[in-house]
């Protein structure tokens, strides 16, 4: 196995507000869908060769929740840039850059749907 996970969703009760939270903060376009009854708007990401993706989705069955299980969303080069920009986009932040050691830096957030989300960088 290659890697631990090959795709992810992100619950949301709000597809269009969700979108602008997350083009917002990583300032980017996602692509939006909808099929089988839900709504999806896909995080940018190279699938070929094994590239991981995901996306957020609104639909029977999804809840966003602040407890359960982290997704950690790649922070870029420094993930201080996506943080500063989560509470003027809605959301807020539970806790600020943090290291740890040699594998960099992590931060979490709450998303305009309520979810837990954190993110990751190496400075």
């Amino acid at each position: 196995m290659k890697h631990a996970i090959n795709w992810f969703e992100i619950p949301v009760k709000n597809i269009d507000q969700a979108k602008e939270f997350y083009e917002t903060i990583f300032e980017t376009e996602m692509q939006q869908m909808e099929a089988m009854g839900m709504k999806s708007a896909f995080f940018p990401a190279e699938m070929q060769d094994g590239g991981i993706g995901g996306c957020i989705i609104q639909g029977e069955g999804y809840e966003p929740s602040t407890s359960g299980s982290v997704v950690y969303l790649n922070g870029g080069d420094d993930l201080e840039v996506p943080l500063s920009k989560v509470e003027n986009a809605g959301g807020k932040v539970l806790l600020p850059k943090t290291a740890i050691g040699p594998n960099g830096f992590m931060a979490y957030f709450a998303d305009t749907e309520g979810n837990k989300v954190g993110l990751h960088s190496r400075q």
